[in-house]
């Protein structure tokens, strides 16, 4: 099974062909539907050997097909300090994108 590590949004994600992947929003104009490629490969396996990229490899990209624009559920800030009335609450929705890997290169 051939696999790949990707960085994207400031975090490494494990994908392979067909993985459904929840990664943070990328910038710029997209919707449901779009193709996005990420170029930013860190290791790339296909069974027989294995290529490490220092820090990236040059050349690989994984290719990804985008299922879903959302955000994730409310969380809840809380700032609170006791015996002096002092009370902030704040509600937060992490935006996310829902990506397919379609293809590593």
């Amino acid at each position: 099974m051939e696999f790949a590590v990707i960085q994207t949004g400031g975090k490494q994600y494990k994908v392979s062909k067909g993985t459904v992947v929840s990664i943070e929003k990328l910038s710029g104009e997209h919707k449901t539907g779009d193709k996005v490629s990420f170029d930013k490969v860190l290791l790339v396996d296909d069974g027989k050997d294995t290529t490490i990229g220092t820090p990236y490899i040059t050349g690989a990209k994984v290719d990804a097909e985008i299922l879903e624009i959302g955000r994730a559920r409310k969380i809840l800030v809380v700032k609170y300090k006791q015996k002096s009335r002092y009370l902030r609450r704040n509600g937060h929705r992490q935006p996310f994108f829902k990506v397919k890997i379609t293809g590593i290169k």
